[in-house]
C-alpha cells in the first residue's frame, strides 16, 4: 500500500484513507486529516440530521483555494455497503432524470464522504419517500448589514411563525447569514410550505422595507437581510447543521440558542454572534448537546 494511505475499520467497516496530511484549508493549516477528525467527533450530533435525506456534496480536492464541484449522484467507486437511494433529480445541470444519492445514515459513510474532501454536506427539507417535515429560511445580509441585522430579522421571523404555532431553530450559515430550520408536519408538499414561507417573509418585508427585502434581486439587498423563502422548493438544499463550509478557516454550520441571537441585539449587554469554527462547534456540542434535536421531533402543518 502507498505510504500516504491507511486502512482503518470505522464500526467494522474497511476504509482506506489517503493524503491525511494534504492542507485543504490553506490559510488556516487545516488538513483533511483533520476534515476526518472533524466530522468523525461530531457525528453523534451530525448523523441525525443526515438520516434519510439525500445528500448532496460539494468536494473540494484540492483544498479550498482549488477547483471544486457539486456532487450529487454516487462516484463509481463508491462501497457496495452505502446506502443510495434512486430518486428524480429536478434541475440535474446533466440531464438526468434519476440519480443515485448517497444517503449518509452512518459513521463509515461519514468517514468515506470525508475522505473524498466532500466539504460541505448538503440536504433537502424532505426525507425519501415524504413530504417536507422542515421549513427552512436563509436569511442573507447584503452589506453593510451583516450577522447583527440578521438576528434582528431571526427573531422577528421567530416571533411571526410562532404565532401560527411554528418553532424555529438558528444556526449560523458558516458563511456569511445564517438560517432558521422549523420543524412542521410531514403531508403538505413542497410547495404549500414554500408559498407559506414567501407570504411570511413578503409581511415582514412590508413591516420594515428599509431592513427587509423577499425579492431575489441582488440590486434589491444592499444594506438588507434578504429572507430567501424558496430554500423550501423541492429542488433546494441547505447546509446541514454542524456541516463544514469551504471558508478560509474551517468554519462550520452552527446552532446558536436564542438567548444569543437576543445578545446580539440588544442595546444594553451586546454579544456579538459570530461564525464558529470547526474547534469551536466542537465545543458547542460539548456544552449544549444538539441544539437543534428538537427539530427532529416534528410540529404543525403550516396555515393554507
Amino acid at each position: 500500500m502507498p505510504a500516504d494511505r491507511i486502512r482503518v475499520e470505522v464500526e467494522d467497516r474497511a476504509l482506506e484513507l489517503s493524503n491525511l496530511d494534504k492542507v485543504l484549508y490553506p490559510e488556516a493549516g487545516f488538513t483533511k486529516g483533520e476534515v476526518i477528525d472533524y466530522y468523525t467527533r461530531v457525528a453523534p450530533v451530525l448523523l441525525p440530521h443526515l438520516r434519510d435525506r439525500p445528500l448532496t456534496r460539494i468536494r473540494y480536492p484540492n483544498g479550498v483555494d482549488g477547483p471544486f464541484f457539486f456532487e450529487k449522484n454516487a462516484p463509481a467507486s463508491t462501497p457496495d455497503w452505502v446506502r443510495l437511494e434512486r430518486l428524480p433529480a429536478p434541475g440535474s445541470s446533466k440531464g438526468r432524470e434519476m440519480l443515485d444519492y448517497v444517503v449518509a445514515d452512518d459513521l463509515p459513510t461519514l468517514v468515506w464522504l470525508a475522505n473524498l474532501a466532500a466539504l460541505e454536506l448538503h440536504t433537502p427539507q424532505w426525507r425519501v419517500g415524504e413530504h417536507p417535515d422542515m421549513l427552512v429560511v436563509d436569511l442573507d445580509p447584503g452589506a453593510p448589514a451583516g450577522l447583527p441585522e440578521c438576528c434582528g430579522v431571526a427573531i422577528r421571523m421567530r416571533d411571526r411563525l410562532a404565532e401560527d404555532g411554528i418553532a424555529s431553530y438558528p444556526k449560523t450559515s458558516g458563511k456569511k447569514g445564517m438560517q432558521l430550520c422549523c420543524p412542521i408536519a410531514g403531508g403538505q408538499p413542497a410547495e404549500v410550505v414554500s408559498a407559506y414561507a414567501k407570504r411570511v417573509a413578503e409581511e415582514l418585508e412590508r413591516a420594515e422595507p428599509k431592513g427587509i427585502t423577499s425579492k431575489m434581486a441582488k440590486r434589491l439587498r444592499p444594506g438588507k437581510v434578504f429572507i430567501d423563502w424558496s430554500q423550501n422548493s423541492a429542488a433546494k438544499t441547505t447546509v446541514t447543521p454542524y456541516s463544514l463550509r469551504a471558508q478560509a478557516s474551517p468554519t462550520v454550520s452552527t446552532p446558536l440558542t436564542w438567548a444569543e441571537v437576543e445578545a446580539a441585539v440588544s442595546t444594553r449587554r451586546r454579544r456579538p454572534v459570530r461564525q464558529c469554527t470547526a474547534a469551536e462547534a466542537l465545543a458547542r456540542v460539548e456544552k449544549h448537546g444538539d441544539l437543534m434535536a428538537d427539530l427532529l421531533a416534528g410540529g404543525p402543518e403550516v396555515p393554507t
